[in-house]
Order: structure tokens, then C-alpha cells, then sequence
């Protein structure tokens, strides 16, 4: 009998033990810990992880290619119109009526305000955990999102749009935006701008993919009784997932006490200010300096968001029949076939600002190095004010290219903004900290999607009210722009270092930094960090190069109409 008794606990304890096994082992995999670079590791294999991230995210700028075929899912080949009296709730449920453009519209405002919202409230989270794990839940949430989407349309239901794509993928926007950052700036001090810059191109370049691939899968999806469009949302989730998983878990960190062999940390100067010191997420906030940044990127992103939104339209009003050689017809004498000749021209000085602004975010980020952070601002901002300020003149002489050429320089420089941004708060408040700073940070994005739009619009609708003339309703809206821009080189000029005071201990980095049973495995001497072109570094940039390229083709392609 007590034989029994003693045979008892033993069996219960290894009857308990595989229960338990399983979720700590899913936890593992995740964890910080398991992504600690070891010896040899190639640190150019982290950039093409954080571009296939940022690749499938930034299809967010092109969601708009499904505005015009679902205001027709119903009605297919004409949209079943909706009463003119039917308010916005009423659209979010119905299912007898197509919807409208300017409801579907809601969930781009949505991307954007959840975007700046996650990254702001999870950043502190991402620097406990890691990438890979933020990776993962980036994924699950933009291809979930998606498929939530998906599912709307064929139900119908435009509230599930809203949830779907705006809601849970604009959380999976905010995490998989800041994901990389942290770990770019840690693996390449040597350039933090270049790194950072390469990542967040993906952010612009998404769109360039993304839109002709649902082009053209919405075409092959299409048939009598369907637009196409859930089929291409589903099969688009499914592809975002399998490049973001892989992105995710491609995610290496430097070992604690990592440095760059034959690298020595520039000194700090007036014109670059470059700390060694960390400063708390928490604290960062309590700083001038933060609060100046904030105000930098917002204007700098209020002024190029709002051209963005206006660019085909303000070409087509401004330069109207002399576009395809009528000179003298202005855009509202034009006829049907004048006015279609003359958006299709306008589409291809879109897809060029586009481009301008993924290249803009790589050059100027990579410029930013060499030049400093602050320079490189005080150079968007007074090339800025210059070109916004000459663009009325360009218009008025009826210099197309010039006025052309003006704004593909002001959408660089709008990329370029993006990019530069996590350098610059590296170099002011350390990197330990600076993933969950710059989350924090973009919620001057967040206020700069509202504020851009909702200001050049405005006055474009007052100016058409009193009378101005077409081609000339966007000066007065240039200029607040360039005023905007007067007011972001104020806010630059003021910045300064950080206070001592606003730093952590050397002690308490270290405690920091030293967490996690992985980390006392590693030494700062371990030979990692250098170039190597091997199989799996050729195979990685392929797998985001080649999308990319095929996508600045066909950007290319339409933006020479606009030449021809």
C-alpha cells in the first residue's frame, strides 16, 4: 500500500509536466532571447527582413484601388445607388445598395489614426519582447485584417470593412511600421540613416506592388456577378502573411555590449548631435527636444500629405488642355474624351511623386549620415519653402516640367522626413529605448493625416467659392504650405542635446541590456556584424528586390505618359 502511494505523486507530476511544455515552448520561440546573433552572423540580412514587412504594410497607400469597383459589388456593371438621405450608419449595415466612395474612404483615415495609436501604446511592449514577436502579431493583424475585409464585401457588410482593414490592420500597420527600427539602428550605427531609409522605402514602395497586383487579380477574379475584390483580398492576406512570417523570424538582435569592429562613434558637435547615453521611454515625453521633433515631423508631413492627396487633380485644374496640346482650354471647357486623355496624364504625375518619394526616403536618409539629422531638416524645410513658394510662377508660365520637377523634389523630401526621423531620435535620446520613442512619435503623423487634407481642401473649396479661377485656386494653399514648413525650421532650429539630468544610469542600462539567459552566453567581442554575399544573403535581397523592381517598372511605365 504505500508502494502505491509513492508511485502516485510521480505519475501526477509527469502527467502535468506535457501539459505545460507545449505554451512555454510556443513562448520560446518568440522570445527575445532566441534571436540573439551568434558568432559570424551577417548583419545585412536584417534590412531585406524589415523591407519584406514594410513591403506588404504599405499596400495601406494604395488601398484606394478598391474604392471604385466596390462602390459596385452589388450592381456590378452599374452601382445600385443608395437613398441620397442615407446616413452613414445606415450604410455601415445595409446590403440593398452599393456603397459610397466617400464611406469606403473612412478606412484609409482609419489606417493612419490606428497606426500612430499602436505604435505609440505598444512601443514600450516591442522593446521588452523583441521583433520577431512584434513581427508575428504585425502579421497576424494586416493579413487577418484583410480577411476580415474580404469576408465584408461578400456579406456585404461594410461596418466588417472598418474593423477588418481600418481597425485590426491598422494596429498590424502600427506594430509591423515600428518593428525594425530599434534593431536597424542597433545593428548599424555606423548608418543609422541608411538603415532606417532602407526599410521604410518598403513603407512607400508598398503601394507601388500592391496596387497593380490587385489590379490584376481583381481582373482575373472578376466575372457577371462579382467585381473580384474579396477573392483578391483573400489571396493578397495569404501572400502578406507568408513575406511578413518571414521577415518576422528572419529578425536577429546584437548581442548585449555589441560594437562594429574599426568603428569609432563620431564626437558630437553643433551640427550633428549624436548622444551615448539612453534615455527612459518614459521620460522621453517629459523632454523640449521630444515635443520640437514632434512638431518636425508633423508640419514637414502636414505640407507633403496634403500634396499627395492633391497631386492629380491640382495638375489637371492648373494645366488643363495645355496637358495634351489645347492650349488656352481650361479644365472645365474640356470635353469627355479631352478630360480622360488629361487624369490619364495626371495618373503618371502620381505614380512619379510616388516614386520620388520611396527613392526620397533611401537618399536623403543615407544623406542624413553624412550631413547630420538637424542639417538634413533645415534642408527640407528651406528647400521646401522655396519650391512651394515658386511653384504659383511655374504654374503661370505654363512651365509643366519645371512645375513637375518642383514637386517630385517636395515628395522626396516628404519620404525623406519619414526615414530620417528614427536617426535623429536615436541620436538624441540613445538607442535602448528608441522603438518605443518613435511609436510615440507618430502620433504627429496621425495628426498631420488630418490636419494636411482637411487644410487644402478647405481652401480649395473656399477659393472655387469666390470665384478664383481653376488654374489658379492652389496658390493661396502653396503658400500656407510653405508657412507650414517656416514653422518646422523653427521648431529644428530650437533643438538642442538632451539635459544630462534626462539620462539613465550606466548601471541600469547594463542590468537593462543583460536580461534573458541568452545574453550571458554572449560576449562584445564576437566577430558579427560584417558583409558577406552568401546563398542566404543572395537568396533574401532577391526575395524583396525583385518586387520592388517589377513594381518600379510598371510605376515607370504610366509615369511616361505624362512625357509623351
Amino acid at each position: 500500500m504505500p508502494i502505491n502511494v509513492v508511485r502516485l505523486k510521480p505519475d501526477t507530476t509527469t502527467f502535468q509536466k506535457p501539459r505545460l511544455a507545449f505554451p512555454l515552448y510556443r513562448a520560446a520561440v518568440l522570445s527575445r532571447e532566441r534571436i540573439i546573433a551568434g558568432p559570424g552572423f551577417n548583419r545585412w540580412l536584417v534590412p531585406p527582413c524589415a523591407l519584406a514587412i514594410h513591403l506588404c504594410i504599405g499596400m495601406a497607400y494604395g488601398f484606394s484601388v478598391f474604392w471604385l469597383p466596390l462602390s459596385r459589388a452589388i450592381g456590378v456593371q452599374e452601382p445600385v445607388s443608395c437613398a441620397s438621405n442615407m446616413t452613414l450608419v445606415e450604410a455601415l449595415f445595409t446590403t440593398r445598395c452599393d456603397w459610397r466612395v466617400s464611406d469606403l474612404g473612412w478606412i484609409y483615415v482609419l489606417f493612419f489614426v490606428f497606426l500612430g495609436s499602436a505604435a505609440a501604446t505598444w512601443g514600450g511592449w516591442l522593446e521588452r519582447v523583441g521583433p520577431r514577436k512584434t513581427g508575428t502579431v504585425a502579421a497576424i493583424c494586416w493579413s487577418g485584417g484583410l480577411a476580415l475585409s474580404a469576408l465584408g464585401v461578400f456579406v456585404h457588410q461594410l461596418w466588417l470593412m472598418w474593423l477588418g482593414a481600418g481597425v485590426i490592420g491598422g494596429i498590424g500597420l502600427g506594430l509591423g511600421y515600428i518593428s525594425p527600427v530599434s534593431t536597424l539602428i542597433k545593428w548599424f550605427p555606423d548608418r543609422r540613416g541608411m538603415a532606417t531609409g532602407m526599410a521604410i522605402m518598403g513603407f512607400g514602395g508598398g503601394a507601388m506592388i500592391g496596387a497593380p497586383l490587385a489590379d490584376i487579380l481583381m481582373n482575373a477574379f472578376r466575372t457577371p456577378d462579382s467585381v473580384g475584390v474579396w477573392q483578391t483580398l483573400l489571396v493578397m492576406a495569404g501572400i502578406y502573411f507568408v513575406f511578413m512570417m518571414g521577415g518576422a523570424f528572419g529578425y536577429r538582435l546584437p548581442p548585449p555590449g555589441w560594437t562594429l569592429q574599426g568603428w569609432t562613434p563620431p564626437p558630437a558637435t553643433a551640427k550633428r548631435i549624436v548622444t551615448a547615453g539612453h534615455v527612459h521611454v518614459r521620460n522621453a515625453h517629459k523632454t523640449p527636444q521630444f515635443w520640437l521633433v514632434w512638431g518636425v515631423l508633423c508640419l514637414n508631413v502636414s505640407a507633403g500629405i496634403g500634396v499627395i492627396g492633391m497631386a492629380s487633380p491640382m495638375l489637371q485644374e492648373i494645366f488643363g488642355g495645355s496637358l495634351i496640346g489645347a492650349s488656352g482650354v481650361g479644365f472645365t471647357d474640356l470635353n469627355d474624351d479631352q478630360r480622360r486623355s488629361v487624369a490619364a496624364i495626371a495618373a503618371g504625375f502620381t505614380g512619379l511623386l510616388s516614386l520620388f518619394n520611396i527613392g526620397g526616403r533611401f537618399f536623403w536618409a543615407s544623406l542624413s549620415d553624412t550631413i547630420g539629422r538637424k542639417a538634413t531638416y533645415h534642408t527640407f524645410f528651406l528647400l521646401g519653402i522655396a519650391l512651394y513658394a515658386a511653384a504659383p510662377w511655374a504654374a503661370h508660365t505654363r512651365n509643366t516640367a519645371l512645375f513637375v520637377a518642383f514637386f517630385c523634389v517636395i515628395l522626396s523630401m516628404y519620404g525623406g522626413g519619414f526615414a530620417t526621423i528614427p536617426a535623429y531620435l536615436a541620436d538624441l535620446f540613445g538607442t535602448q529605448f528608441v522603438a518605443a520613442i518613435h511609436g510615440r512619435l507618430l502620433t504627429a503623423w496621425s495628426t498631420a493625416g488630418i490636419i494636411g487634407p482637411l487644410l487644402v481642401n478647405y481652401i480649395r473649396e473656399a477659393q472655387i467659392a469666390a470665384g478664383v479661377p481653376r488654374e489658379s485656386v492652389y496658390d493661396f494653399t502653396l503658400y500656407i504650405l510653405a508657412g507650414l514648413l517656416g514653422l518646422g525650421f523653427i521648431c529644428n532650429l530650437l533643438i538642442r542635446p538632451v539635459a544630462e539630468k534626462s539620462f539613465m544610469k550606466e548601471e541600469d542600462v547594463a542590468a537593462l541590456q543583460a536580461r534573458g539567459p541568452a545574453a550571458a552566453t554572449t560576449t562584445a567581442s564576437m566577430e558579427i556584424g560584417g558583409w558577406r554575399l552568401t546563398p542566404v544573403s543572395a537568396f533574401a535581397w532577391l526575395v524583396v528586390g525583385a518586387p520592388l523592381t517589377w513594381g518600379v517598372w510598371i510605376t515607370l511605365s504610366n509615369a511616361f505618359v505624362l512625357f509623351s
